[in-house]
This record gives structure tokens, sequence and C-alpha cells, in this order.
């Protein structure tokens, strides 16, 4: 077998551990050899790597490519940052495990961050077969959460109260279904419904099974804003409660009430390690966040699902309510804090002219309330509105990316007409900003938390370092050059400094252009825990 030798690399192997110059060669889909003036036959493909450097494939953590990877499945704005692998079925929100009527009702909701294409296959129902699908071609590797906020829809609706017996049991075994088929754990969004109505001792007993299967709870907590370190806090106490490991997804600290809040979660995050917690967590290299505009409403006024939502949206009473709940108590989906409707920027809309205006700019330009032209966006746009939320303090972000539990995940909406640019940039924005630019993180502890300890987190089989035996997902740039190009203004732009890019031995990026290739598949929990 040919296979492909890549020479003269400086090796960043995942580990952490200082790079070295060598040569790696690579065949049948595996790492074969790592040494000096490393020979193949005369069909060895040879790339010239000097002063470049080869690292694994980076491992997005937290992606909303659930529907992206299966319209697109070359998946442009992944495989050029370097990306190899991605867990999607994130914050408690995808397409398995549903039925007919829980799916329809999910692509409704989740339009906005991964669109809801006219003439789609949704043959499946079960994670499995979601999983299967994967498996027809995608140019990168996946991994699945089951996502409890679905498994809530489809167990008892958009009901606000505790499950009965019959409905627990019922969301167990979904949760297992899920696990057994593959997925690697659960997500929850616990700001967004109907998952935000699961109280502790319901996640509990989810957490306990995927806990005994081997998995990993991955939570968006129940506040990013002033009840912060109480939401973080309930996250951590479950984990000690349940045995189950815990990954924090985009566990950031926004809002004003947290700047220079980050050492007092990086504090309770390391007393609760010291005694014994597993804790991981993820982040991006940005101040703003995005979701979807009606994820800031009361989780109230969503009870009973998108039409009851729409009808009270259109009430004259129940707005008032909506409005004295979310810009006077501060509602808990926009993280009890009072709406700041100049932060929120529109980001997506089926109607253009919105897009890059504010709530308060365009209040403004027609002279009525914020709240009002909030109400409406969401009536008119049939609640597929999405938005940037400029609520980020730098001093978090680089406090949060220096602790050793840290991985990176985009939390890209890929499908918004100008999505956040981290759906394009997060990977080389942490190589050449952060690393090079900044020297937040070397360049060898950095690549670790993008690669190495996302694959123990994951426990992937065989995946994660350049290692010999190792599957080969590389990634070969150049530390001086490599940076993202995507901005806010302009988002969808391929990163620089980045020449190759192997899923399984086979090259997705080649000098730096796309081959269109699809060696990607599901990774699955196996039996023995491991993923494979």
């Amino acid at each position: 077998m040919p296979g492909t030798v890549i020479r003269g690399a400086t090796v960043v192997d995942g580990t952490g551990g200082p790079g070295r110059v060598a040569d790696v060669a690579v065949a049948g889909g595996r790492i074969t050899e790592i040494g000096d003036r490393l020979t193949g036959t005369p069909q060895t493909t040879v790339i010239d790597a000097g002063g470049l450097v080869l690292a694994p494939g980076f491992i997005d953590m937290h992606a909303h490519s659930d529907l992206a990877l299966l319209i697109e499945p070359d998946h442009l704005a992944k495989v050029s940052q370097g990306v190899t692998c991605e867990v999607i079925g994130q914050d408690g929100m995808s397409y398995a495990p549903v039925d007919d009527k829980s799916l329809a009702e999910m692509r409704r909701t989740i339009a906005g961050w991964n669109g809801d294409p006219p003439g789609f296959d949704w043959t499946w129902r079960t994670v499995g077969e979601y999983l299967d699908r994967l498996d027809e071609g995608i140019a990168v590797n996946a991994c699945y959460l089951v996502p409890q906020g679905a498994v809530r829809m489809l167990a008892m609706g958009w009901e606000d109260r505790p499950p009965t017996a019959a409905e627990l049991d019922r969301q167990r075994e979904l949760v297992a279904g899920g696990m057994r088929d593959g997925a690697v754990g659960m997500s929850s969004g616990l700001t967004y419904v109907p998952g935000m109505y699961a109280g502790d001792d319901e996640l509990a007993e989810l957490c306990r099974v995927v806990a005994s299967l081997g998995g990993f709870y991955a939570p968006h907590h129940r506040s990013y804003g002033a009840g912060a370190l109480e939401a973080y806090a309930e996250m951590v106490e479950l984990s000690r409660r349940t045995g189950c490991p815990l990954h924090l997804a985009h566990a950031t600290m926004n809002f004003g009430v947290n700047r220079g809040r980050a050492p007092e979660l990086l504090a309770l995050l390391d007393d609760a390690i010291v005694d014994g917690c597993d804790i991981t967590l993820d982040t991006y290299p940005y101040l703003p966040g995005s979701t979807t505009l009606a994820a800031l409403l009361p989780s109230w006024a969503a009870v009973g699902g998108p039409e009851a939502l729409l009808a009270r949206l259109a009430d004259p009473d129940e707005r008032e309510r909506i409005r004295h709940a979310m810009e006077v108590e501060g509602s808990d989906g926009c993280h009890g804090v009072p709406a700041e409707w100049e932060t929120i920027e529109i980001s997506g809309s089926p109607y253009a002219a919105v897009v890059g205006q504010t709530i308060a700019a365009l209040a403004a330009a027609c002279g009525r309330s914020a709240f009002d032209v909030y109400c409406d966006r969401l009536i008119v746009d049939d609640l597929a509105t999405t938005i940037l939320q400029h609520v980020g303090h730098e001093e978090n972000v680089q406090a949060i990316m220096r602790h050793p539990c840290h991985t990176g995940g985009s939390d890209g909406l890929l499908a918004a007409i100008k999505p956040h640019p981290r759906a394009w940039g997060t990977f080389p924005r942490y190589l050449g900003h952060y690393v090079r630019d900044l020297g937040v993180l070397s360049l060898e502890e950095c690549v670790a938390h993008l690669t190495g300890r996302a694959a123990r987190r994951l426990r992937l089989d065989k995946r994660g370092l350049i290692r010999p035996g190792y599957h080969a997902d590389l990634v070969l740039f150049d530390p001086l050059t490599i940076r993202d190009t995507a901005t806010f203004d302009a988002p969808r732009q391929q990163a620089e400094g980045i020449s190759h890019v192997l899923v399984g031995g086979t090259a997705v990026i080649e000098d730096g252009v796309p081959t269109g290739a699809l060696p990607g598949r599901s990774l699955r929990r196996a039996p023995d825990g491991t993923t494979r």
C-alpha cells in the first residue's frame, strides 16, 4: 500500500509535550511510523512539510452540524479549520430520537440553528438510524449526544411539570436506547424549552443511565448570567450525586454581572476535581454568543409548543406579562438579566433586511418599543430568528481557556445569513490569535486542548494523538500564518495557513483546497466503553 509520508514537520503530538521535527508515514488509514528520513515506495505521496506543524486533527466538542453534515457533507466550514471530528446533538435539541410529531416540532424549533430544507429526507427516527445516515458519507467524523430536550419532548411533550413514573421510565428507555445505538453521552439545554422544564431529580435519573453505559453529561446549564455560578454548582452537584462525568458546554461567564468572575468558576471546578469529580469543559475564543431570538423568552411562555407560544405573543395581556418578565425581572431564558436590546443583533431571518441590526436599532428606526419589535419579529419569522448577543468579557475568555480541563468547541450555527464567525474560525483563532499573537497558551498546550484532551473525554479509540497505530486524522499548518479570516461582517471565510487535513489518511484539504472526499463516519460508543 503506497500511503503518504509527511516529511520534516514539527510534530506536535497532542500530549502537550514539546514538538520535534520528524517524518510521519501513513498507510491504510493509520499512522504507521514516526522517524527520520522515512522512505516509501515509488507510489508513496510525499508532502514536504518543512517549517510546518503536524498535529492531530482538531476535535470540535460543541458543534451544531447535525443537519449541515447531511445537506453539505463536504463540510468546508469545519474541514478548512482542521477539524476531523465533531460532537453533535448539543444543547438537548437535535433530531433523534423522535417520532413523527416531535420531529415536526423539533424541526420548527431549531430551524434558526440548522435550517429546514424543503424536500429533505427525514426517514430516520432513532439515534442508530441517524448515525447510519451519517455513515453514508461525510467529510469529518462525528460523535452524537442523546439530546435530553428531544427525549423529554418525545416522552411528555411541552409540559412544564415533573414526569409521571411512566414518563420517567420512557425517558430512561430513550436515553439508554440512544446510548446503546452508539451515543457518547447526553446533552441538555437548560435555558431551552422543553428541556429546561426538567428538575434536578429528573436529570439525575437520566445521568445515572448515562453513567452506567459509559457516557458523560454535557449540559448547557440554567444560567450564564445572573445565576451563572449557582448554575455551574448545580451541574457539579449533579455529577457528584450520580457519578456521571461532566462536560460543561460553552463554559462562559457572560453579561455585565460576571465581568472578571471566571476565577470563581475555576475555583469551584478545581475543588470538585480534587474531590474526585470527572469534569471537563469547552469554550469558543470569541466574546459574543449566538442563539435563537425565541430562547430569550421566559420558559412559561412556550408551554404547549410553538403554536401556543405564538398565540401568547399575539395576545395583549400575555404579551405584557412576557414584557415584564423580560424587561423588569430578567427571564430565565435570558439568564436572569433584564433584556438589553442594544446587545441583541439579528444574524438570521427569512427577511434579510433586518440582519445585522440590533433590536434597539430596529425599534428606533420605526419609532416603536424594542419589546414590540422583538415580539413582532418572532411572529413574522415563525420563531426562526437567530441572534448574536454581545455580552462577553475578554478576561473571562482567556482565564477559562488556560484551565487544564479546557477543550475547544465552536458552538457554530451554520444556517444564518450572517452566522457567528466561530463556525468558520474557532480553531485557527486559538492557534493564531491566542497562541501566536497573545501567548495565552503555548502551541503544544493549545494543541493538547484541541486534540488529545478532547479525545480522552470522548474515550476515542486510537485517535487524538500522533502515535503509530493511531488513526491518521491529521492537520498540517503554518504556525506563523495560521489565522481566522471569518469576521462578523463576512463570517463564511476559509482560514489561512492550513495546508493539509487528513481524515483516516484521506485528504479532505490538500494544498489549502478542499478535495470533496467523504472519508468520515459516525464514531460510536462500544460496549467496552471506548468510542470507535
